[in-house]
């Protein structure tokens, strides 16, 4: 049976910026100067850099939040009048959340198409201090196919990519803030994406100096090969390439690395003893690496339990959960049927979860003498504590950590769970 031929972009093109500091007008001015200077292709993709019309303003992000949706309503226009599909990051603080999202919007002649957010923060430029990071992106629907975003840092974790890739994009866009001193990692790094994911990717970058950094420039579009189809210098300017469905196809029918996904997963090395955790902690910590600590039962598995636990794996780089064995569960006057499922059964079900790295289980009633020995950089606990009658955490503020209190999802309880099963039964 024959395929139906998929819609594709024509032509993608970067609209590389020298960004005017927490000045969206003259941003705005100089993308609307560009695209009448050389107006795109009909149904083309015309990208902008990260945070562009704004640049970094740290001490300003509620106000550059406010002024996001005007920004997308002019961008609806300028899609409109020009027949485009554009996208850039901007500043996105949602209901109820202290800090913003660094998040890329897709608009069409139509409107808002779909959006992504930076998963990965720059930490060397104190980004996680000032914006919080976003969840895995699916890809964004347009006419012309699925888009995969990614927004600048998230360029160096290739897993990103290849999920993309794997969920059927054909085309990824890089939205930048990329400086000069690492030019070379931009040209290897968006080159390694197109390669390894037989994609086209177009990465714009912001260039001159913003603020006290020089940006590199160089905006590129590449082919499905990792060849260049286009490149800009270090000055603002359009650049713009040919995008060819059929040449994509071509390159993937010999063979299609992206539809390969094996199995290579091994869940047996998360389970660890105190003695054995704090070596890999410490190569970890070697590198950089923040560690998040939390702990609990976790009898019977639920959606709460999963939900909690990735929220506090986003909060560091790897999250260590100290299990509580039998014993410890027994000590807590939970009933005498405590707990349904043994320590063992308990550790491999969570060892299956991708959020957590490694589980340490202990036997007293609290684990603190476990925090005291990992020092965790996040000491998570649920929000139903007082930061006060958590264990451990007064030793993990005065070592310079923080403590992370999650609100727990409402209704979603083992011991719940046990009293519809006991109902149940009992008719």
């Amino acid at each position: 049976m024959s395929k139906t031929a998929q819609r594709f972009f024509p032509a993608a093109a970067c609209a590389q910026l020298h960004i005017a500091l927490g000045d969206a007008g003259a941003n705005l001015s100089a993308l609307e100067g560009l695209l009448a200077a050389r107006p795109p292709i009909p149904d083309s993709l015309v990208l902008l850099p990260e945070m562009w019309a704004s640049g970094f303003v740290f001490g300003e992000t509620a106000r550059l939040a406010a002024e996001t949706p005007e920004l997308l309503e002019n961008l609806k226009k300028l899609a409109a009048r020009y027949h485009i599909f554009l996208a850039g990051s901007l500043t996105a603080l949602e209901q109820g959340r202290s800090l913003p999202l660094n998040r890329l919007y897709l608009v069409g002649p139509e409107g808002l198409l779909g959006q992504a957010d930076k998963q990965f923060l720059f930490a060397a430029w104190q980004e996680d201090r000032h914006f919080r990071p976003g969840r895995a992106c699916l890809p964004m629907a347009t006419p012309m196919g699925p888009v995969g975003a990614l927004v600048c840092y998230d360029l160096r974790f290739p897993e990103i990519s290849r999920e993309l890739a794997f969920a059927g994009c054909r085309l990824l866009i890089v939205a930048a803030e990329w400086p000069l001193s690492r030019l070379a990692h931009w040209r290897a790094l968006t080159q390694a994406r197109a390669i390894e994911n037989q994609c086209y990717v177009v990465a714009c970058n912001a260039c001159g100096q913003t603020g006290g950094l020089i940006m590199a420039g160089h905006s590129r579009i590449l082919g499905p090969g990792g060849e260049v189809l286009a490149e800009a210098g270090e000055e603002p300017g359009l650049v713009v390439a040919p995008l060819d469905a059929a040449a994509l196809d071509a390159q993937r029918h010999l063979f299609c690395a992206p539809a390969e996904r094996p199995w290579r997963g091994s869940d047996s090395g998360k389970l660890c003893t105190l003695a054995e955790v704090l070596p890999r902690l410490a190569a970890l910590r070697g590198q950089g690496s923040r560690i998040a600590f939390t702990n609990g039962c976790f009898d019977l598995l639920h959606a709460g339990h999963v939900t909690y636990l990735e929220e506090a794996r986003r909060s560091a780089d790897c999250l260590v959960l100290g299990l509580n064995s039998d014993a410890s569960v027994r000590a807590q006057g939970k009933g005498r049927e405590r707990p349904v499922n043994p320590e063992a059964d308990r550790a491999r079900v969570l060892a299956a979860l991708g959020c957590v790295d490694f589980i340490v289980p202990f036997d007293t009633p609290t684990p603190l003498a476990l925090i005291r020995a990992i020092l965790p950089d996040v000491l998570v606990k649920g929000a139903d504590w007082p930061e006060e009658q958590i264990a451990g955490a007064a030793e993990v503020l005065a070592a310079g950590g923080r403590v992370l209190r999650i609100p727990l999802s409402p209704g979603r309880s083992t011991t719940a769970i046990i009293r519809r099963i006991a109902k149940h039964v009992a008719g």
